[in-house]
């Protein structure tokens, strides 16, 4: 299995941005799918994870009421709409799968990770 993100950029705060990642090999429709993100001199951290079905959804404190994670099946692509962003989202943004939904990064696939950057 391989994943793609793409859609990192800079923008100000209180903007908004997306990310996609796109699945391509022996992906599977029935993997969990989550977003993790790592800034610099900090641990990998949980942002969001979606079920298979898209009918389970889980999200950082950090991060709930802002960002919305959603998943298209049938592109076997996996979305991550980031509005009112703060400078304290900057991080190299992840997006993995997993058969087992967990908000731990013990995921089983991941991608390559997309840059963003909040300026103030």
């Amino acid at each position: 299995v391989q994943l793609q993100a793409s859609g990192g950029g800079l923008v100000q705060a209180g903007g908004s941005l997306g990310l996609s990642c796109q699945a391509s090999g022996r992906a599977s429709s029935s993997y969990a799918m989550g977003w993790f993100r790592q800034a610099p001199g900090k641990e990998r951290e949980f942002v969001a994870v979606i079920s298979w079905s898209g009918g389970s959804t889980y999200y950082a404190d950090s991060v709930k009421g802002r960002f919305t994670v959603s998943r298209d099946n049938a592109k076997k692509t996996v979305y991550l709409q980031m509005n009112s962003l703060k400078p304290e989202d900057t991080a190299v943004y992840y997006c993995a799968s997993n058969g087992v939904l967990t908000t731990t990064p013990t995921y089983e696939y991941w991608g390559q990770g997309t840059q963003v950057t909040v300026s103030s």
